[in-house]
């Protein structure tokens, strides 16, 4: 094949696919970072020698750029430590008291989290649950609250209390071992806290954090509290779609006029003369 011919500034070169001219020895030489720029230059750059010393010498300034940029990596890593937050390990509102029926239990979605909400009238409490119970993993929230104050299932009516203890198997022999006292007859109960007329809780079931209300409680508002100075009113709505996007539109006002235009009432809409 003819070889192909380059009209530059430099030499030409030639390649020749027949026989490869660039051997497995060449390539794995270990790669010279000296800058030439005598090819061809009518004078020597001024710069040669600056470029030559950066990557050429020894010297103190190079051995240093190494551990630099690893002391820069500790401190970020240091600093993402520090700032590094743990989303399970913070109070979360549920909902309103006044949203809440305490005849019967409610199913909410926290933090990925799906929950049964109810009211244990033996200890006048609230109480928070995993969604699901413990033998078909049905989900609780559509049960019912028995004559006793306990929570059952409303699959098989195995009935549990606020502790998430399972007090009752109505097909469980009568005769036999009570098989409803085994741990893994159990529902994981999370720590709540009622604050601001608001329903929280902790998204962890450890037993360590039991009593984490004692050590840390939810943020306290006290205007909320305060029913003297203003009159209050809750609403609760869930909506499909994440907060961020309903922030964003919140802060916008320029688009009320046309987006709820026959929906709200609003002023009319000034037409410039254009």
């Amino acid at each position: 094949m003819e070889a192909l011919k380059i009209s530059t500034c430099f030499p030409p070169f030639h390649f020749n696919l027949k026989t490869p001219r660039f051997s497995r020895i060449i390539c794995e030489k270990k790669p010279n970072f000296s800058f030439s720029l005598n090819h061809q230059q009518p004078h020597k750059s001024r710069f040669n020698l600056f470029t030559t010393n950066i990557f050429n010498s020894t010297n103190e300034p190079q051995q240093l750029l190494p551990n630099y940029e690893q002391e820069i990596s500790t401190k970020n890593e240091k600093n993402q430590e520090k700032e590094k937050f743990d989303w399970y390990a913070q109070w979360y509102p549920i909902m309103p008291l006044s949203e809440l029926d305490k005849r019967r239990p409610h199913g909410k979605k926290v933090m990925g989290i799906d929950l049964v909400v109810w009211w244990d009238k033996i200890l006048e409490e609230w109480r928070v649950m995993d969604d699901a119970c413990s033998h078909r993993l049905a989900p609780l929230s559509q049960g019912r609250i028995d004559q006793w104050g306990r929570l059952q299932c409303v699959y098989h009516g195995w009935c549990f209390s606020g502790s998430g203890d399972c007090k009752f198997i109505p097909q469980a022999p009568r005769d036999k071992p009570h098989v409803h006292t085994s741990k893994r007859a159990c529902v994981a109960v999370y720590p709540s806290f009622v604050q601001n007329d608001i329903l929280w809780f902790w998204p962890n079931t450890d037993t360590l954090y039991k009593d984490i209300h004692l050590r840390k409680t939810p943020p306290y508002i006290p205007l909320l509290d305060d029913l003297t100075s203003y009159a209050k009113t809750t609403l609760v709505r869930d909506i499909p779609y994440g907060y961020e996007f309903l922030i964003e539109n919140l802060m916008d006002p320029s688009h009320v006029n046309y987006a709820h235009h026959g929906i709200m009432k609003i002023g009319k809409i000034e037409v410039p003369n254009r």
